[in-house]
C-alpha cells in the first residue's frame, strides 16, 4: 500500500457484500475498514431474511398443525407478542457478533455516511479517509409509492417489527416480500388483501407456478386484487381507506411492497465517474466500476442474477480474491437457487421453464405431482408440483417446485445442476432414508 493511503481496501457498507469476504484481506496483511451508517450486518440479519424466517417459523408450525387432518387438535392460535419478542432477542445479537468477529480479524469500523471526494477519498462527517481500493456494498432500500397519504404506508422494515396482528392488512405488491408477508399474517389471524398492478405475482418465476401459489394462498383466505393501482390513502380514525382504480377498501395496516431501490444516492458517484441507473451500479465482468479501483458487490449492483444474500456473499468473496490476485478470471456465477418462504414454498434453480420452452431442441421437461411421492404425506403436505429440466445429454440443468419443502428439494438438487450430473450419477448418491433429500433424488423422472 502506498503511504499516501489510510487503507488498502475500504468497504462502504457492512453487510454480506462486505463481511463474508473481507477477513481474507486482513489475513493476507491488508489494512481494511468498513464504513457503515446504520447497523452492522446490513438488511439481511437485521431487517430482512433472518427476521422474516424467525417470524415465519411459528406460522409454519401452525399451518402444518392445521393440515394434520385432525391428528393434532385443539385451539390453533399464535401469540404474536411472544413471536416478536423471540425474533428480536435472536436478531439483536447479530450486529454486535458480526462487528466483534470483523474487529478480531483486524478490520476497522467507521460509522457514518460516506461520500466520494475522488476515486481514492471518501468523506464521513468532518473527516476524510483514503484507500487504494473501495468496494461499494450499500445494498437497497424500500421503494415508496408517491401518492396522497403515502405517510400511512409501511415498508418491510416496519412490517418485521409490527407490534400486533392487524384485523385487516392490505399489501401493495406481489413480489417476494408481499407474498411472504401475506402468508405470515393470514396464518397469524389477519384478513389479508394483496393488490397487484397487473396479472402476475412473482415475475421471477414461471406464471403457472406463481398462479398455483396464489391459488393456495387464496384457499387459505388471502384476497388478490389484480390489474389494480392504488391512488390514495385516507385515515379514518384508527383505520384507513385505500382508493384504487377498482374501488375502495378498508385497512388497519398497509404494507408498501412495491420493490426495492439500490442505495446509490448521496455517494457522489457522478463526481468520480461511476456509472449507475435505477437498477444499480454498472460494473464490468470483474465487478469493477468505470474507476478500476472501485468495485461494487451485493444488491446495489445492476445485474441479471437474483439479488439475494448468497449472491452478495459470492460476489464479496470473488472481489476479495480478485484484489488479492488469486482469481484473475471474470466472475462466473454458479446456479443460484431462490425461494419464496410462503406456505407452500416456491423454489427454483438453473434453467427456467421459459428458457426450456423457448429452446425445445436443447431441453426436455418432466412434470411431476409431488403427492405421487409417499414421503410427502408424512408432514401432511398439500398438493404441489415440480418440473425437472434436462439437457439432451441427460444432465439435470433446472428445477422448479411448489410444495411445503420446495427449498430443501432444490438445495438437494443444486449440486447436480451446478456440476452437470446425469441421472446415472445422481443414482449413485445413497442418501439418508427416509428424508426429503432421498425423496428428491429418488424421483428424477
Amino acid at each position: 500500500m502506498s503511504q499516501t493511503y489510510d487503507y488498502d481496501v475500504v468497504f462502504i457498507g457492512a453487510g454480506h457484500g462486505a463481511f463474508d469476504g473481507a477477513p481474507a484481506l486482513t489475513a493476507a496483511g491488508k489494512k481494511v475498514a468498513f464504513i457503515e451508517e446504520d447497523r452492522v450486518g446490513g438488511t439481511c440479519p437485521n431487517w430482512g431474511c433472518n427476521a422474516k424466517i424467525i417470524l415465519e417459523a411459528p406460522t409454519k408450525l401452525l399451518t402444518e398443525s392445521m393440515q394434520s387432518q385432525g391428528i393434532i387438535h385443539g385451539a390453533h392460535s399464535l401469540d404474536w407478542k411472544k413471536a416478536m419478542e423471540r425474533k428480536q432477542a435472536i436478531i439483536d445479537g447479530f450486529a454486535p457478533a458480526i462487528q466483534k468477529g470483523m474487529e478480531m480479524a483486524g478490520i476497522h469500523f467507521i460509522f457514518g455516511h460516506a461520500s466520494f471526494k475522488d476515486a481514492h477519498t471518501v468523506q464521513v462527517a468532518d473527516k476524510t479517509y483514503t484507500a487504494d481500493k473501495f468496494v461499494i456494498a450499500t445494498g437497497q432500500h424500500s421503494h415508496r409509492l408517491d401518492i396522497p397519504g403515502k405517510e400511512f404506508l409501511h415498508d418491510s422494515k416496519d412490517f418485521l417489527s409490527i407490534p400486533e396482528v392487524p384485523e385487516r392488512m392490505v399489501i401493495i405488491g406481489a413480489g417476494f416480500i408481499g407474498l411472504e408477508a401475506a402468508s405470515i399474517m393470514q396464518t397469524a389471524g389477519a384478513k389479508v388483501t394483496v393488490i397487484l398492478r397487473d396479472q402476475q405475482a412473482l415475475p421471477a418465476f414461471d406464471r403457472e407456478y406463481s398462479d398455483q401459489l396464489c391459488k393456495a394462498l387464496t384457499k387459505q383466505g388471502v384476497l388478490f386484487l389484480k390489474n389494480t393501482e392504488v391512488q390514495k390513502v385516507e385515515q379514518n380514525g384508527s383505520s384507513y381507506s385505500i382508493e384504487t382504480t377498482t374501488g375502495s377498501l378498508p385497512a388497519n395496516y398497509i404494507l408498501d411492497a412495491t420493490g426495492r431501490i439500490p442505495n446509490t444516492q448521496d455517494l457522489n458517484l457522478d463526481q468520480i465517474g461511476v456509472e449507475y441507473d435505477h437498477k444499480g451500479i454498472i460494473v464490468n465482468d470483474f465487478l469493477q466500476t468505470k474507476q478500476p479501483n472501485i468495485y461494487a458487490t451485493g444488491d446495489v449492483l445492476k445485474k441479471d442474477v437474483p439479488k439475494l444474500t448468497p449472491t452478495a456473499t459470492f460476489e464479496s468473496q470473488y472481489v476479495v480474491a480478485h484484489i488479492l490476485g488469486e482469481d484473475k478470471e471474470p466472475i462466473n456465477y454458479p446456479a443460484i437457487a431462490q425461494t419464496v418462504f410462503t406456505m407452500p414454498r416456491l423454489a427454483q434453480a438453473g434453467v427456467t421453464i421459459k428458457e426450456a420452452k423457448a429452446n425445445p431442441d436443447q431441453y426436455d421437461m418432466i412434470e411431476q405431482d409431488t403427492l405421487d411421492d409417499w414421503y410427502r404425506s408424512v408432514d401432511f403436505e398439500t398438493p404441489g408440483q415440480r418440473t425437472l429440466i434436462y439437457n439432451k445429454t441427460k444432465q439435470l440443468v433446472g428445477v422448479i417446485e411448489l410444495s411445503d419443502k420446495a427449498e430443501d428439494v432444490v438445495n438437494a438438487l443444486l449440486p447436480a445442476i451446478e456440476f452437470g450430473y446425469t441421472k446415472a450419477q445422481l443414482k449413485r448418491l445413497v442418501t439418508i432414508f427416509p428424508s426429503i433429500g432421498y425423496s428428491a433424488l429418488d424421483n428424477l423422472g
